[in-house]
């Protein structure tokens, strides 16, 4: 099975059922150079200003522990780090992700990186404070396993932050469903409310929920400048790594086509986990596509 990126990137087929592949797939093409020349810094849509705000929720407080779910370069763990100064692991399955992770982290002493399967996360019951995961939990194939180990290093009282895109698979064109796709954090997203289930279901209570479905295409900009920078200036480099441009712009004008419509979007998930027998809140709902989020529903 090819894998992505690599030879033959974003070239069309279907997702394996093969689910060891498909992980591997993620975090090789994470860990790839050709990605970080097309994301940047950050790897998900919203940025760093969107992990502040997510931060932000979390209500973080200095010496706490927190656990960064699929932490890639190590971004967002410095971040926490050093603006809310409390101690990030960061779990990431790519060991090349890890590596660079650590060499990025190096002199900060509330920051560390270790190889980790979100599905079997290396650390205790209840060891962490809070946990944030962005954009990867619409890519763990197991999905009820990846909640629950979610739910099982988090202590009682603590909090779950989770940014990642939302899709209604049945409307979905063929350019999305492939394995590239799935890297590429679509063809296995589900509607909100499917996540806050798998959350609920794993004995976590969703308290908001934040639709910021400008994100995706602000994120397709930012991607498809990068690509025509790269075909410019670094073409031979970004062939040998496996970069398609044409099939690359397909798979971006079908997304921007399925965000256009409203089958593609992303959204920010607060969950907690209970301390003993606390009632269940209402969930807020806001849509933040504006400058300011806009409280549209409270879900008992």
């Amino acid at each position: 099975m090819s894998c992505a990126p690599g030879p033959g990137w974003a070239q069309a087929g279907t997702v394996p059922g093969d689910t060891t592949g498909i992980k591997a797939c993620c975090a090789t093409a994470y860990s790839s150079d050709l990605v970080a020349m097309l994301l940047g810094e950050a790897y998900h849509p919203g940025g760093l200003a969107l992990t502040r705000r997510l931060a932000g929720h979390l209500a973080l407080r200095p010496g706490q522990a927190v656990l960064d779910v699929a932490s890639g370069p190590g971004t967002t763990a410095r971040l926490l780090a050093t603006e809310h100064q409390v101690r990030v692991t960061g779990v990431d399955l790519s060991v090349a992700n890890v590596d660079r992770a650590t060499r990025g982290a190096a002199g900060l002493d509330g920051a560390r990186f270790q190889v980790g399967d979100a599905e079997r996360l290396p650390l205790p019951d209840a060891s962490v404070d809070a946990v944030v995961c962005e954009c990867a939990f619409c890519t763990f194939p197991d999905k009820p396993t990846a909640a629950a180990e979610l739910a099982r290093v988090l202590r009682p009282g603590g909090r779950l932050g989770l940014t990642d895109v939302t899709a209604d698979p049945d409307r979905l064109p063929p350019a999305l469903t492939d394995l590239a796709a799935w890297v590429a954090c679509i063809a296995d997203a589900r509607p909100v409310d499917d996540y806050a289930a798998l959350l609920r279901r794993a004995g976590l209570r969703p308290l908001l929920v934040e639709r910021h479905d400008q994100a995706i295409p602000q994120m397709i900009d930012q991607i498809e400048a990068r690509l025509r920078l790269v075909t410019l200036t670094r073409r031979d480099q970004a062939t040998e790594l496996g970069l398609d441009p044409g099939r690359a712009g397909e798979v971006l004008a079908a997304a921007r086509d399925a965000a256009a419509g409203g089958a593609i979007g992303y959204c920010l998930i607060v969950a907690d986990k209970p301390a003993g027998r606390a009632r269940r809140p209402p969930i807020v709902m806001k849509n933040c596509a504006a400058a300011s989020c806009t409280a549209y529903d409270q879900v008992g």
